[in-house]
């Protein structure tokens, strides 16, 4: 179990890494979306490709960003008995969520995307709009991010059963809050 344990850290380490590179998405979308916004209304021009570069950013911040969502339990929860539930009892529908919804459903989508991006890579697929960008690019970005969502998956499958076998205490399970 040490080495299972071992191993969830380094992907939460990996995890935590990606996000906090993620987070710096959010301010380069937001100064690429104003500085189109003021070229287009100081200057009438525009480009296809600043419309696009901030549409892959998003896309970039949304996968690959779900991991450390994850990680920091702040994925949407709609579970009535959850929070009635004590640590074991709730590792136990973790465990259970994890196991037969999340894992399979990561790993599934990642290997149905790998096609769509090794084809747009093959082929140098870009855009059909004038001034468009490579596809291959926001194309990889769906089995990477499901890729690491599912990483994180593992993780928290290996926490999960650390827990209920008296391995592991998990801090609250409420989301964190950034200051």
């Amino acid at each position: 179990m040490k080495f299972l344990l071992a191993l969830a850290r380094l992907i939460d380490a990996l995890t935590e890494r990606v996000g906090r590179v993620v987070i710096w998405l959010v301010l380069a979308a937001t100064l690429i979306s104003a500085g189109n916004a003021l070229t287009r209304y100081l200057l009438g021009e525009s480009s296809n490709a600043w419309l696009e570069i901030q549409w892959y950013l998003f896309g970039a911040m949304f996968l690959l960003a779900a991991g450390y969502t994850l990680k920091h339990n702040g994925h949407v929860r709609i579970d009535i008995f959850y929070n009635r539930l004590g640590p074991r009892g709730q590792a136990w529908i973790d465990l259970a969520g994890g196991l037969l919804f999340l894992l399979p459903m990561a790993v599934l989508l990642a290997w149905l995307a790998w096609p769509m991006f090794h084809e747009a890579w093959v082929t140098q697929e870009h855009s059909p709009d004038a001034g468009g960008l490579l596809r291959w690019p926001v194309k990889l970005l769906l089995p990477l991010g499901f890729g690491l969502l599912a990483l994180q998956g593992v993780a928290e499958v290996i926490k999960r059963i650390g827990v209920l076998g008296g391995h592991l205490t998990l801090p609250s399970e409420a989301p964190e809050e950034e200051v």
